[in-house]
């Protein structure tokens, strides 16, 4: 019995390495893109501060 159970834990091993390599990739991807997009942000802040701009969000019109 005991080499049934080895076979078992050997054969889903590389799928559960696998499995954790892909969600490592996949987190990491995206907290770069979220990261990224926040300095986007922060620089399209700035140069609209420097041309006198509003902020952004703030260009759409109030509603009546």
């Amino acid at each position: 019995m005991d080499s049934y159970w080895a076979a078992v834990v050997w054969s889903l091993l590389p799928t559960i390495v696998v499995l954790g390599l892909f969600a490592f990739v996949l987190r990491s991807i995206m907290r770069m893109d979220r990261s990224e997009r926040r300095a986007y942000a922060r620089v399209e802040d700035e140069e609209r501060a420097k041309r006198g701009l509003p902020p952004r969000g703030s260009d759409t019109p109030a509603a009546p």
